[in-house]
């Protein structure tokens, strides 16, 4: 019996930290599984809590490479130490190659990557059995592995429709691995939503790509020319197979892609709007406002075209939908450390930021990461002189967006008072329960009140961190504790005194004479 190890990959175009899981152990268990050979799928925290449970296992495959790594609420990935101390015969796979040199792959026994062809070839060989490699096979067979995640049905699976990306040119990219864009089948892509949907997920992420205005585009132009029809139609047929999906989100969308067609790009947005589920995020790759460091590493957006795709995403997107959250919003990308960045850089990546909130649009989400050096890239000749240089304006232009642009976003997109509802409870902290949302990027919420893990809970928002907000639970004026109904805007510690004193109420009017301002705080209380 084989053990696939989980230890959470984190791509640019690919998440695999939970709740996501990524496309890889759906995959490789495929593989397995058209080999008549059966495996166990295990997280990075079951093998981190009991490393004894990989002991009876005649292969281990490990999945790991947390390429672009962020901040993790209750999974962390695993690093390529840790994954090299597991115990037994291994074999490591996943984006965690780009990071050595080919000798250390080989010292380590990890796969060049893409590696699922090579895997292949190496299972077919330890199961003496000769298979013709087919990874849309895979990713079907495959998908009944999602049930063997501790966290199931609170997975949102990552859907690949291409790999690789026609720019190609961007100095640090590590999409140069895949080459030239190849796209997955359409109906290959429905068949593995379907076969998901039948294993019982409702939670969907179409993110395995570097542009999905793209997928299935005219690449006979430099710009490739989105499909808006054929758009339409894959979202119709999703809905069609899988009624009831709980969450359909994208990841990565290349501005350029929109400035250059803004009317195919609109058809796409209010596709986007219509037939995907509100909360829902296009990460945008500005990279750099400053002109001189687009120039010299061949990025492929403007400031003007990021501009123009970000108000016309707002225009058709910004509304709040039914869990609370706008319907579709832009996200911006910067990447510290390229080629002739200076001092000013900084300053004209805040401007452009300043420059979106002055004329009211809307960003989701700002990231902000330090350029990760890969093997073979045109960053690895230069190295990482201006991440050392400048790790003071770094520091300081992170933490003026956070404090300046980050919650002022915040304001805009949840007033307060907003219902935000299906917030999944994860980690304790505290007198706080973090929770979130299904989806892409969601946004953090900060609980007042502990609750257990998984739990669904429906709070309204009442303050805003940097990049997160606190809510309250939708209270059960008799069982709410001092804490919650202190916390709620307007009432206070004297009165929410009152109230626990005065309990049990029949109904909300017995409340309303205690609350002077009744009015203003009635739509925190259940009825």
């Amino acid at each position: 019996m084989l053990a696939i190890v989980d230890g959470y990959v984190d791509e640019p175009s690919c998440l695999g930290v939970p709740p996501y899981i990524s496309p890889y152990p759906r995959y490789i268990y495929g593989m397995l599984k058209s080999l008549g050979i059966a495996a166990r799928y295990l997280t990075a925290e079951e093998v981190r809590e009991k490393p004894t449970i990989l002991k009876n296992y005649d292969l281990i495959i490990v999945i790991a490479g947390a390429i672009v790594p962020g901040k993790y609420l209750a999974a962390k990935p695993l690093s390529l130490e840790e994954a090299i101390s597991l115990p037994g015969e291994k074999i490591i796979v996943g984006p965690v190659a780009l990071e050595l040199k080919a000798k250390e792959r080989e010292e380590l026994g990890v796969l060049d990557y893409p590696f699922e062809r090579r895997l292949f070839e190496l299972l077919c060989r330890f199961a003496g059995k000769e298979k013709e490699f087919n990874l849309d096979s895979f990713a079907v067979l495959g998908s009944e592995v999602v049930r063997q995640h501790p966290d199931f049905p609170h997975v949102i699976c990552e859907i690949e429709t291409y790999r690789g990306c026609y720019w190609r040119k961007c100095s640090f990219c590590m999409e140069f691995v895949h080459g030239k864009p190849k796209m997955r089948n359409p109906s290959a892509v429905l068949d593995e939503i379907e076969s998901l949907y039948a294993a019982g997920v409702r939670h969907f992420r179409i993110g395995r790509q570097t542009d999905f205005f793209t997928y299935m585009a005219d690449f006979s132009y430099e710009v490739p020319k989105p499909n808006a029809e054929f758009m339409l139609a894959f979202h119709r047929e999703i809905w069609r197979r899988c009624p009831k999906i709980k969450t359909l989100h994208l990841d990565n969308v290349n501005p350029k892609t929109i400035a250059e067609y803004p009317e195919e790009s609109k058809k796409i947005i209010k596709t986007i709007v219509i037939y995907q589920t509100p909360g829902n995020v296009a990460a945008f790759g500005l990279e750099s406002a400053d002109e001189k460091v687009i120039r010299l590493n061949t990025l492929a957006a403007h400031p003007e075209e990021v501009m123009d795709a970000i108000e016309l995403v707002n225009r058709y997107g910004k509304t709040a939908g039914y869990n609370g959250m706008p319907y579709f919003l832009p996200g911006i990308n910067f990447v510290v450390g390229l080629k002739g960045e200076t001092k000013e850089t900084f300053q004209k990546n805040y401007e452009f930021l300043a420059e979106v909130l002055q004329r009211g649009l809307l960003l989701r989400r700002i990231n902000i990461r330090q350029v990760k050096i890969i093997p073979g890239t045109k960053m690895e000749k230069f190295g990482d002189k201006n991440l050392r240089k400048h790790k003071r304006y770094f520091k300081i232009f992170k933490k003026r967006v956070r404090e300046e642009i980050d919650r002022e976003m915040l304001r805009k997109i949840v007033p307060v008072g907003r219902k935000l509802t299906d917030l999944r409870c994860e980690v304790v902290e505290g007198k706080l329960t973090f929770a979130r949302q299904m989806g892409s990027y969601p946004l953090l919420v900060g609980l007042i009140g502990r609750y257990k893990r998984n739990e669904i809970v429906d709070a309204r928002v009442i303050g805003y961190g940097m990049r997160s907000v606190t809510a309250v639970e939708t209270l059960d004026v008799n069982r709410a504790s001092i804490d919650q109904l202190e916390a709620i805007p307007g009432i206070g510690r004297k009165t929410a005194a009152k109230i626990v004193t005065s309990r049990p109420f029949k109904d909300l009017r017995e409340v309303a004479q205690l609350v002077e301002n009744f009015d203003e705080v009635k739509d925190f209380f259940a009825s």
